[in-house]
């Protein structure tokens, strides 16, 4: 198959959903404050735990990728923390949408699509790492006195060393146990994309314009970093074209979240965000052409 064809395949149905999101929001305005929660604290970590738990996943066998989310997360923030200097920018605002990607919103079912369950599974190790950064790293950049009881409160960090111990230990749940887990995980995709949707609503013109070079900042820093990992790492193929594929990715909702948390300048960092997001119709076909040749 064409590989333009196979990238178009992939990046289709994720802008179906995200432009569906779009209208819903336009016509009926929802407030989605409940259900980006319920994503957050409910379907993620029931995903990340049905995931890392799954019989048919070798957690040992992901350990690259858990190297390499390490490395692209601190490799961007090092390359975008001068930039920021220079351009006069404060970096505890600008620097962590530059880390830290939409390795949820985007990344799990651009996975999903490009490689399958395999795919996801894989993706979930890189989503995982990367939130725990977000969390830990991520926080203490954006506020030095940053609280790390928030840490112990996320239940996507619990749904992770749960998931892992489970996995690693070989301890399989029944299925009367793991499949419900899974359907509500399953909700977490769609969800996401929707919610995204809806949040590209508040993109203003003059926002667009001042956050497109910051916008493009993560996705190229993290493309170049994969581009050294992958002649680096010992992975798979398909592990290869996973790195790529979270090194091509726009900066994380979550970076709003964390941003209006500690009152760090939340509202340009909602604009790099949500201006990132569209500017990925850009970036990500250079990730998906890297991961799938």
């Amino acid at each position: 198959m064409n590989i333009a064809l196979r990238i178009l395949e992939i990046v289709l149905p994720v802008l179906a959903i995200i432009v569906l999101g779009y209208i819903l929001g336009r016509m009926w305005k929802p407030d989605m404050r409940v259900v980006n929660r319920l994503n957050l604290d409910v379907f993620g970590p029931f995903l990340v735990l049905a995931n890392l738990s799954d019989k048919s996943v070798d957690l040992l066998s992901l350990w690259p990728l858990v190297v390499a989310s390490i490395v692209i997360v601190l490799g961007s923030g090092l390359m975008a923390w001068p930039y920021a200097k220079l351009s006069g920018q404060n970096p505890r605002t600008f620097v962590p949408p530059m880390m830290f990607n939409n390795c949820g919103n985007m990344g799990l079912p651009l996975a999903l699509f490009a490689f399958g369950a395999p795919g996801v599974a894989g993706m979930v190790a890189l989503f995982t790492t990367s939130n725990l950064l977000h969390f830990t790293v991520g926080a203490f950049i954006v506020n030095k006195h940053a609280d790390l009881k928030v840490l112990a409160k996320s239940p996507m960090v619990w749904a992770t060393i749960i998931g892992a111990a489970l996995g690693l230990t070989g301890t399989h749940l029944p299925d009367s146990v793991h499949a419900p887990m899974k359907m509500i995980g399953d909700c977490t995709i769609p969800v996401m994309l929707l919610s995204l949707g809806v949040r590209m609503l508040d993109v203003k013109r003059e926002d667009f314009s001042n956050s497109l070079l910051g916008a493009a900042i993560c996705p190229l820093t993290g493309l170049f970093v994969a581009g050294l990992l992958v002649n680096w790492l010992p992975m798979t193929k398909e592990q290869m074209g996973l790195v790529f594929l979270f090194g091509s990715l726009p900066p994380a909702v979550l970076n709003f979240l964390v941003a209006d948390y500690y009152k760090q300048e939340p509202e340009k960092v909602a604009s790099i965000v949500l201006v990132g997001n569209i500017a990925s119709v850009i970036f990500i076909p250079f990730g998906l052409l890297f991961a799938l040749r």
